[in-house]
């Protein structure tokens, strides 16, 4: 914005500029012509008077010498001349003489009016001595075109140097006023950046700027303080409720267990289902208290060596793979670091894993594995070969509760997305070839910048 507003002032300004100092430019340059011309003229008179005095009346030509001699003590060059164009009497300077003079004293002799010509640098004027009609003879006077030219020369470079002073007020004029006005913009916008990466405290500074933009930063920091008090009281309303509710499922747990150990038939029955829908409750609180963390988390990265943690996780679901008849393997490849928060990523896994072991029937598989892509991301793949999604269940699977025919809590996904964004990574769902669905981790690596704190990005849900 500074940028566009400082050329468009620019651009006005050459424009105005132009119109304005050139013409004033030609206008004073046509005036020194005139005026010089004027002046050459006027001197040549003179001798021509002095000249006619001789050539007329035979009078002395005391009067025409002096004139003469005035002359070149002016720097000026001058020639008299008869009525039958023969040279009577000039200065030492022989530049009021030759074809062009000749030529101007024929034409002054013959009654027209003569064009001066410019002979070597200096501009020649001729003018009868006596009557215009019949004169008793001519005088040319040449001028050197230095003087005159010096002055051109002056009005231009003033001119241009006007111009130059218009155009260095205009740059530092447009530029202080388009940082007056973008500076605050500026700063609104990398808070609202910041907002929306989830740093819900941020706020804008409201000081400096148009009162526009000033009204615009109020505005924008009243929307974020409601913003985070509606997202803080969202987390804290669903950690509350989920903590509230793990001692009395706790309780009626217990009670229940003790009903069912000595309870016979049908009713042993009922209750070992009773102890089926507390045990899927409890997962369910369990798993939005693991959001409601998951939602609080800013984490600090930490170089996380992703080979050794899918190896761990995978050995140490093994044995509830083997139980199900599910065949659970890491497929070889690199061993990145991933820049992560700790833990982040075994929680990712344990959620990813548990999914596809209750998707994948007996005899199924279920394989992690992992690449690097283009040297900036660790790509994680968990690929099994169940029942698949179709595409309206994808694009609800990373909401909360989000598909209703989840045989889990729901809030598996929402956990692994928001545990993967929060780090700066990406998470997409595919189909597996052949059936099933693949899960992809797009996570950063581990560099020597990875080392300072993270913003918190929003969750995104798809």
């Amino acid at each position: 914005m500074s940028r566009r507003i400082a050329l468009t002032f620019l651009v006005l300004t050459t424009v105005l500029l132009v119109l304005a100092v050139v013409p004033l430019g030609v206008l004073m340059t046509a005036r020194e012509r005139v005026s010089f011309r004027d002046d050459q003229q006027a001197a040549t008179r003179v001798i021509a008077a002095a000249a006619e005095e001789h050539l007329s009346d035979h009078r002395s030509a005391a009067a025409m010498d002096k004139e003469l001699h005035a002359a070149a003590e002016a720097g000026d060059c001058a020639a008299v001349y008869d009525g039958s164009g023969r040279l009577v009497a000039s200065t030492p300077c022989k530049a009021a003489q030759g074809e062009e003079a000749d030529e101007l004293v024929g034409r002054v002799l013959a009654g027209h009016e003569p064009e001066p010509p410019q002979n070597e640098g200096r501009l020649l004027a001729a003018e009868p001595a006596g009557d215009v009609r019949q004169p008793a003879g001519a005088v040319v006077l040449a001028r050197s075109a230095a003087p005159l030219d010096a002055r051109i020369a002056a009005i231009w470079g003033w001119s241009a140097g006007i111009g130059a002073l218009g155009l260095a007020a205009c740059v530092l004029l447009s530029v202080r006023l388009a940082r007056w006005v973008s500076r605050p913009l500026s700063t609104l916008d990398a808070a609202a950046h910041r907002l929306g990466e989830g740093n819900l405290g941020e706020r804008a500074a409201v000081d400096g700027g148009p009162p526009e933009v000033q009204r615009l930063a109020t505005t924008f920091n009243t929307m974020a303080g409601r913003t985070e008090a509606l997202v803080h009281g969202h987390r804290a309303v669903i950690a509350d409720v989920s903590h509230q509710l793990r001692t009395p499922l706790a309780a009626l747990r217990l009670r229940l267990d003790v009903l069912a150990a000595g309870a016979r038939g049908e009713t042993a029955a009922e209750l070992a289902a009773a102890q089926v829908e507390i045990a899927r409750l409890s997962r369910l609180v369990d798993g939005l208290l693991a959001v409601a963390r998951a939602e609080q988390t800013t984490p600090r990265p930490v170089a996380v060596p992703v080979a050794e943690v899918v190896e761990e996780r995978v050995a140490a679901w093994a044995p509830v793979a083997e139980e199900r008849g599910v065949r659970l393997t890491a497929a070889a490849g690199p061993a990145p670091a991933a820049a992560l928060g700790g833990g982040h990523l075994e929680q990712v896994l344990d959620n990813l894993i548990a999914n596809a072991l209750d998707a994948v029937d007996d005899g199924g598989r279920v394989t992690v594995a992992r690449r690097v892509v283009a040297g900036r991301t660790a790509e994680l793949r968990v690929v099994d070969d169940g029942p698949g999604m179709d595409a309206e269940a994808k694009e609800v699977a990373f909401h909360r509760f989000g598909n209703p025919e989840a045989r889990g809590s729901g809030l598996g996904l929402a956990i692994v997305h928001r545990l993967v964004t929060v780090n700066g990574g990406t998470v997409r769902l595919e189909d597996t070839p052949g059936g099933g669905l693949t899960v992809v981790l797009e996570l950063p690596l581990w560099t020597r910048d990875s080392t300072g704190p993270r913003s918190l990005p929003v969750l995104k849900e798809r």
